[in-house]
């Protein structure tokens, strides 16, 4: 199964508010490519945030703002199966799209998180967030860094895939 995952990290409790984004491509079981990039949300931080993800307003300074990472995330995105873990991340892309006026992205979204719970029967009704997942399947990462948590996201449906087949 060939696809792309996808997750961000935000300054605050706004959708819109992105400030990091990680995409890695998976084909053929393997992944064969990874991106990603801090984000000038244009927002503030909020230090709860920040407790979880550390990415404080001064590393992103200097970093491009939505809009102008958007083609590249269209490159990535479109038309192509999108993993995401919970719809966080898939609505956060949305929120980012309308903030700037620009068109919302529209791939074939999968989340990652359905899929476990129905593939695995211990995470059917709850403790189905990524790193509870991650840990039943034996994979490490540095969560809440958006580029980890992608590779994880994409890892799970590949596990999944493993036994559905």
């Amino acid at each position: 199964m060939n696809f792309v995952a996808v997750d961000v990290e935000t300054a605050n409790a706004d959708y819109s508010s992105i400030c990091q984004i990680g995409v890695a491509e998976f084909e053929n079981g393997h992944l064969i490519n990874k991106w990603s990039s801090l984000i000038n949300p244009d927002d503030y931080f909020d230090p709860f945030n920040t407790s979880i993800h550390g990415i404080k307003e001064s590393d992103v300074q200097k970093s491009p703002t939505f809009d102008q990472i958007y083609s590249e995330l269209q490159n990535r995105l479109s038309n192509k199966i999108t993993v995401h873990h919970m719809p966080f991340d898939r609505v956060a892309i949305s929120r980012a799209c309308e903030k700037y006026g620009l068109t919302v992205l529209t791939p074939k979204w999968l989340d990652s998180a359905k899929v476990a719970r129905r593939t695995w029967e211990e995470f059917a009704y709850r403790g189905f967030g990524l790193a509870n997942i991650a840990e039943h399947l034996r994979i490490t990462f540095d969560h809440h860094d958006a580029l980890e948590d992608a590779i994880v996201a994409g890892k799970i449906i590949q596990e999944a895939c493993k036994l559905k087949v």
